[in-house]
């Protein structure tokens, strides 16, 4: 199944991304790396995490304090957001219209 950004969604992996560039590239690369993995995982089995709002799936990664929330669309999963679990819950809930 393929998958589409929310363009905030986007726009938090990219600054997340930056932020750990700008501790080490490295650390940048494979935060990269986890959430395309993480994504990866998803679009295989859309089903495999469990729902945390309405329709609203989240999947941890790994080795970063990050949650990748998506909905299963018709065709597509959508990635709400790239979120620092630190982070309010629930401000990502505006994307969902």
């Amino acid at each position: 199944m393929t998958f589409l950004f929310h363009p905030e969604a986007r726009a938090e992996f990219k600054e997340a991304t930056i932020y750990y560039s700008e501790k080490s590239p490295s650390l940048a690369s494979a935060f990269y790396t986890e959430v395309e993995n993480a994504i990866e995982k998803i679009t295989e089995d859309p089903g495999l995490y469990r729902v945390i709002d309405e329709d609203v799936r989240r999947c941890l990664t790994r080795r970063f304090p990050y949650a990748i929330l998506y909905t299963i669309e018709e065709s597509y999963i959508l990635i709400l957001a790239v979120m620092h679990c630190s982070r309010e819950p629930s401000y990502w809930k505006d994307r969902l219209s």
